[in-house]
């Protein structure tokens, strides 16, 4: 573990990428504050957090809601910078869709025929709502809202404000819940021939270089605006014959929209590496679904 590198603010903490980047942040010598859903009964059960290594004198655990903004106060208080993870599941229920506009990694789309794309892209949401699966619509529509508002708020305020937009996050988790990006990743695997098509064409990323990627441009000066991160793009068809020796699957008809690859030249221009590649992410993935009973 390197020295004290102050602290920092980190939403949505019990996330697949808010807790894996909680647990980088900890080895790279920073104090967390993590913010989480309120939860009056005391039944969730945050040992996943609480045990990682350092985790007791570097990190603190606060409740705050996505509807309600002073709620983030205590948690903000104090820090040197705010990493914006949290997000909500459905615009059902208790979240507002001014609540949605509360998180900043985004998963981005703009519907054109494109073979590559580069921050320059925005999600096209009438593209989302009309031909995607309406499953992805509340979490692609939140990101690109909350994004755009990020944005604008530091060009307002004269803040640093930058974004991260990962592919497809793979790789092993240390959050309860089955990631939803990780499971989607191992349709092949699963037999969830629902979700081939969305496996066409796409962008990939490991989750450590992901967290990797916020803590870089956290450390690097100057930075502002949007940064595509994804290492790798593949085609169904590749994916199936990487897995297959692993996992034999009998694969049905493959439909669904080709997506563009993302290009990462602007985060790989500034000094960023990548770490791990396909088979680092699904080793990862794989060997963590098998210890917790999913395959």
């Amino acid at each position: 573990m390197e020295g004290d590198k102050g602290t920092v603010c980190l939403t949505g903490g019990t996330g697949f990428i808010g807790s894996w980047l909680i647990n980088r942040l900890l080895q790279e010598g920073y104090s967390v504050r993590t913010t989480v859903r309120a939860d009056p009964e005391n039944k969730r059960d945050l040992t996943f957090l609480t045990s990682l290594p350092g985790a007791a004198e570097k990190l603190k655990i606060f409740s705050a809601d996505l509807n309600d903004p002073n709620s983030f106060d205590a948690a903000i208080e104090g820090s040197k910078a705010v990493l914006h993870v949290a997000t909500p599941l459905s615009f059902d229920g208790k979240e507002s869709l001014e609540a949605v506009t509360e998180s900043a990694n985004t998963v981005i789309y703009n519907g054109q025929e494109m073979d590559m794309m580069d921050e320059s892209f925005w999600t096209d949401v009438d593209f989302v709502t009309q031909k995607l699966n309406p499953k992805t619509h509340p979490y692609l529509i939140s990101k690109t809202f909350t994004e755009r508002a990020v944005l604008e708020f530091g060009t307002q305020h004269g803040l640093d404000a930058v974004t991260v937009n990962p592919g497809l996050v793979v790789g092993p988790f240390i959050c309860p819940r089955f990631p939803d990006s990780v499971r989607s990743s191992l349709a092949l695997v699963l037999g969830n021939r629902s979700e081939y098509g969305f496996l066409l064409n796409i962008p990939m990323v490991h989750v450590d270089d992901v967290a990797r990627a916020h803590i870089f441009l956290l450390e690097y000066p100057d930075v502002k605006g949007r940064y595509n991160c994804s290492s790798n793009t593949i085609s169904l068809d590749k994916l199936s014959e990487f897995l297959r020796g692993k996992y034999p699957e009998s694969l049905a008809e493959m439909k669904g929209p080709k997506l563009p690859g993302v290009s990462s030249k602007k985060l790989l221009g500034i000094g960023f590496e990548f770490n791990n590649g396909l088979e680092e992410m699904f080793d990862g993935a794989i060997q963590c679904c098998k210890e917790r009973g999913y395959l």
